[in-house]
C-alpha cells in the first residue's frame, strides 16, 4: 500500500551538483528517480547530463566550479548571492527532498537551513574527511539525514556520525572493457599506433597549470619514441579548445580534441594517459588506462594547506587511494614533476601496463554497487516523510 501512495503522489525533488562530475551523477539519479517515481518534478543545479534526465535547472553547474582556497576567496561573493537565491527559492517552495552532490563547502550548509526547516536532506558524494580536515565528518549529521557514499571505506568513516550507505560508483556499472582498444580506435577514426590521452581538468584553474605540462611531458616523449604519438584530448568545455590548440602549435604538436562525452572512449583507445587528479583518475583506471596524475594549487593554496596539517592522505589520484599503495605514478605541485619527468614516469607505466590493468579490474569489483541503489535510498527517505519542523528557523 506504501508503494502505491507513492506511485500515486507527486514529488518535488531538488538536487545541487557542484561539479562537472557531480553532473554525471547527478543525470543517473535523476533518471533512476523518474524511472521509479511516475511523477516527480527535478530541480536544481548541474549540466547537460541532468538536463537530459528531465531536471529543470535554475542555474548551471559551471557557475559554482571554482577549485583551490585562493579560488574560492575570488569567487565568493558571486557564490554567496547564487546560495542565497537557490536557499530562498526552496524555503518559499519547499521540495519533498533536497540532494546535494559533492560540493560540500556549498551544500552543506543550504542543507542544514532546509534541513531546520523540516525537509528530509541528503549529501551524495562525501566528503574528503578522511583525507583532510577531518572535523567535516562530525557536522555532517546536523546537515543532513542521510550520507551516499561511492567507495566501501566511508560506510564505516562516516556511519558514527550520520547514516551512511554504500551506494556503489556509478563508473563502475559502466561497459569499460566491453569495447577493445582496436575498436575504440577505429571507432574514433585512429591509426594503430602509440595513442596518449591527455586530460588536464574541468576548470580553468587546472587547464592553465596542468595543460602546458602535460603538452611538455608529450614533446618529450614523441622525441623518444620511433613514430609519433597520437594525442588524444577530449575537452571537458568548448571554450577551452582554443588553449589547446594554443598551447600545442607553440610545441609543434598535432592533438585530437574530442567532445566531453567521448572521454570513456579516448581511455579506451588510449595507451596511457595524463590526467589532473580527480574523477577522471577514477574513470581511466575503470576504463583500464594505465595513467601517469599531477595537480597544482595555486602556491598560497597549498602552503596553507601544507602549513596547517590540513592534508592526511598519502596520495591524490583516486585509485591510488582506493587500492592503499602507489599503482600509478603521481606528481603534486611545483617541483614534483615537470614534463619530461612526467614523460619517464608514462614510459614506465606503459612497460608494466598490463600489471597495472590487472589492479584496475579488482578496483572496478569492488566498487560495484546495486542498479538505482541511490535513487532507492532517495525514496526509502521519503517514505518516512517530513519530520516535525524545528522550533528554531
Amino acid at each position: 500500500m506504501a508503494a502505491d501512495r507513492m506511485m500515486d503522489k507527486e514529488y518535488n525533488i531538488a538536487i545541487l551538483a557542484g561539479e562537472r562530475s557531480g553532473d554525471q551523477l547527478g543525470g543517473a539519479l535523476c533518471a533512476s528517480l523518474a524511472n521509479l517515481l511516475p511523477k516527480v518534478r527535478l530541480e536544481g543545479v548541474g549540466g547537460a547530463r541532468m538536463a537530459e534526465a528531465g531536471c529543470h535547472l535554475l542555474a548551471h553547474v559551471d557557475e559554482l566550479s571554482v577549485m583551490g582556497l585562493a579560488e574560492v576567496a575570488a569567487h565568493l561573493p558571486r557564490l554567496l548571492r547564487l546560495r542565497h537565491a537557490l536557499l530562498r527559492h526552496w524555503l518559499a517552495r519547499p521540495p519533498d527532498c533536497f540532494v546535494g552532490i559533492d560540493a560540500p563547502d556549498f551544500n552543506l550548509p543550504m542543507a542544514r537551513r532546509l534541513k531546520r526547516r523540516g525537509i528530509p536532506t541528503i549529501q551524495y558524494v562525501a566528503p574528503t574527511a578522511w583525507a583532510w580536515r577531518q572535523g567535516r565528518a562530525v557536522r555532517l549529521g546536523k546537515a543532513v539525514d542521510r550520507l551516499l557514499v561511492l567507495f566501501p571505506f566511508e560506510e564505516a568513516f562516516f556511519g558514527k556520525h550520520v547514516t551512511t550507505r554504500f551506494v556503489g560508483h556509478p563508473l563502475a556499472e559502466q561497459t569499460f572493457g566491453a569495447v577493445s582498444r582496436t575498436a575504440a580506435r577505429a571507432c574514433l577514426q585512429l591509426a594503430e599506433q602509440r595513442t596518449l590521452a591527455i586530460l588536464p581538468g574541468s576548470r580553468w584553474d587546472e587547464i592553465r597549470r596542468m595543460a602546458p605540462i602535460f603538452f611538455d611531458a608529450a614533446v618529450w616523449l614523441n622525441q623518444r619514441e620511433t613514430q609519433v604519438m597520437q594525442l588524444l584530448l577530449p575537452a571537458a568545455r568548448h571554450d577551452f579548445v582554443p588553449l589547446f590548440h594554443e598551447l600545442a602549435a607553440q610545441r609543434g604538436l598535432a592533438i585530437e580534441v574530442l567532445p566531453a562525452e567521448r572521454v570513456s572512449l579516448a581511455l579506451q583507445a588510449a595507451d596511457a594517459a595524463l590526467i589532473t587528479c580527480g574523477t577522471a583518475t577514477l574513470e581511466a583506471a575503470l576504463a583500464g588506462c594505465p595513467f601517469v596524475a599531477g595537480y597544482r594549487l595555486s602556491p598560497w593554496s597549498y602552503h596553507v594547506l601544507r602549513a596547517t596539517g590540513m592534508v592526511k592522505t598519502r596520495f591524490f589520484a583516486l585509485p591510488n587511494i582506493l587500492l592503499g599503495q602507489l599503482v600509478v605514478p603521481e606528481f603534486i605541485q611545483p617541483g614534483s614533476g615537470d614534463g619530461p619527468t612526467m614523460g619517464r614516469a608514462l614510459l614506465e607505466v606503459m612497460v608494466h601496463g598490463d600489471a597495472i590493468r590487472t589492479q584496475f579490474a579488482d578496483l572496478r569489483e569492488a566498487l560495484q554497487g546495486k542498479r538505482h541503489a541511490a535513487a532507492l535510498e532517495v525514496l526509502s527517505l521519503l517514505r518516512q516523510g517530513r519530520p516535525h519542523e524545528e522550533a528554531s528557523h
